[in-house]
């Protein structure tokens, strides 16, 4: 079953931090959002393979948009 991360909040992608095919345990960074200055982790809640990233660097995204896919 895949799971699909989601932005919390508006915010600006600062930096993607793994690749599609990359494997990630629970807890570890996929993508790190700005907002008002501030620097936002975004982690993964389980182990898998990153099987979609939807966003890009520079994107906005708001609270809900799909930011990537863990199966």
């Amino acid at each position: 079953m895949a799971d699909e991360i989601r932005a919390e909040m508006v915010a600006n992608v600062w930096k993607i931090v793994k690749a599609v095919g990359d494997e990630v345990e629970d807890g570890d960074t996929l993508v790190i959002l700005e907002s008002m200055k501030m620097e936002i982790p975004v982690i993964t809640e389980s182990d898998g393979v990153i099987a979609k990233i939807a966003v890009n660097e520079g994107d906005v995204v708001q609270e809900g948009d799909l930011i990537a896919v863990i199966e």
